[in-house]
């Protein structure tokens, strides 16, 4: 029993804490509240009156004013203005015919309550100044020697609408913490849906890269072998053809054990035992030089770097990845391709040059390789540039911001 009670208690102070909080104006069921406080509060102002003494008891026009000050109560919170004027008029003359002054108090007490927690400041202080001006004129005429009454009337008026004040801003101080916390749950919401647009463009970009490079890869691999079964069948060169498929197989392998690594960011639950590697960074540079040397490419490399950000040197890979596919589909016949990668003034220079013929602008292609490398370029605050040289062919050049605890050497892969 002890613990049921005790149970009980926080959720009822719950409850009164939420009707404290709670708007008085989007209260539910307010009217019927309303109702259900005017009569509750006509019983006990015809009780105070019964009880008040047998000269100080109303006469039946006195009874019809004092119930009549309670019937306005029922809408007090959609209009309670025009409530306590309705109100004040029945209880003047109540007070004037020299009634129980004590039965209409607690309705009194209500409405100004009310006027005082659903207005503003200066409202609440005109209506206090009106009603303890029109309690001043009702004691003089009813009471003149009444100061102490006067006095202890004007100090309940004070106290209730003060009370009402201090409400209206506890609940506007509540209004505003939840406001706050909405708005602060909007913002985490939008957070999150930015970083899942952002990591799908991350694996798009991703996906396009890598299956762009290895299908470019096996159709020049794939071109290579075709030539050599066709161009001299009677001297058929087997060692050739099973080097260009066996480089087709290998491009296979590396592209699926990639694709791999990067569909496993949609994979919510990880299964033990099939750890996958990281994308490749820096290191990987060696590999697309080999693969576009196998393409036919002919790639002098130079790499000045030896430590970079994970994020910079997936993203340094991945411009490479696809500067060299764009020069083993668009340059030509074993095209002379330098690439580039050093560190300088805190920053990872990239840079991928060929001599083979630009695209001329009404055959450019509309893929997304160069909207890819600036995108790439832009996620870890660098910057790309890619165009015709002047001497001829194209270059890719890229600086990507890098930590200062990068780590560079002398030498060089050549």
């Amino acid at each position: 029993m002890q613990e049921t009670t005790t149970a009980t208690s926080p959720r009822r102070a719950e409850r009164v804490m939420a009707v404290i909080n709670r708007d008085p104006l989007t209260a539910p069921h307010r009217t019927r509240n309303d109702a259900l406080l005017a009569v509750a509060l006509a019983a006990g102002a015809s009780v105070i009156a019964l009880l008040g003494g047998h000269g100080l008891r109303p006469d039946a026009l006195g009874w019809a004013f004092l119930l009549a000050a309670h019937v306005p109560l029922v809408w007090r919170r959609r209009s309670p203005m025009l409530v306590m004027v309705v109100a004040l008029v029945c209880v003047a003359p109540y007070h004037a015919l020299d009634n129980n002054h004590t039965a209409p108090i607690p309705a009194t007490m209500v409405v100004l309550y009310t006027v005082a927690a659903t207005g503003t400041v200066r409202r609440t202080l005109l209506t206090g100044a009106g009603v303890l001006g029109l309690t001043l004129v009702v004691n003089a005429l009813t009471n003149p020697d009444g100061v102490v009454e006067l006095l202890r009337i004007s100090g309940w008026v004070v106290a209730v609408l003060f009370c009402g004040i201090d409400v209206r801003y506890y609940r506007q101080f509540v209004a505003s913490i939840v406001e706050r916390a909405e708005r602060a749950e909007r913002t985490r919401e939008e957070e999150a849906r930015r970083r899942v647009a952002e990591e799908r463009l991350r694996i798009a970009r991703d996906l396009h890269d890598l299956l762009a490079h290895s299908i470019t890869l096996i159709g020049v691999q794939t071109s290579v072998a075709a030539h050599v079964l066709t161009a001299d069948p009677e001297r058929l060169d087997r060692q050739s053809i099973a080097k260009s498929l066996d480089d087709i197989a290998e491009t296979c392998r590396t592209a699926r054990g990639e694709l791999r690594t990067t569909l496993e960011v949609l994979r919510e639950q990880g299964v033990a035992g099939e750890a996958r590697g990281p994308l490749p960074g820096l290191d990987g540079v060696p590999d697309l030089v080999a693969a576009a040397r196998l393409a036919g490419a002919r790639v002098e490399s130079t790499v000045r770097v030896r430590q970079a950000p994970p994020a910079v040197g997936a993203a340094a890979y991945r411009i490479v990845q696809e500067a060299l596919t764009n020069v083993v589909r668009h340059a030509g016949p074993e095209p002379d391709v330098r690439v580039e990668l050093y560190e300088e003034r805190g920053g990872l220079h990239v840079s991928v040059t060929d001599d083979g013929p630009c695209p001329t602008p009404g055959t450019q292609s509309t893929g997304y390789g160069l909207v890819g490398m600036r995108e790439r370029a832009r996620s870890v605050g660098g910057t790309l540039d890619a165009g015709p040289r002047d001497e001829g062919g194209f270059e890719v050049s890229a600086v990507l911001p890098v930590g200062a605890g990068l780590v560079t050497d002398g030498g060089g892969d050549r």
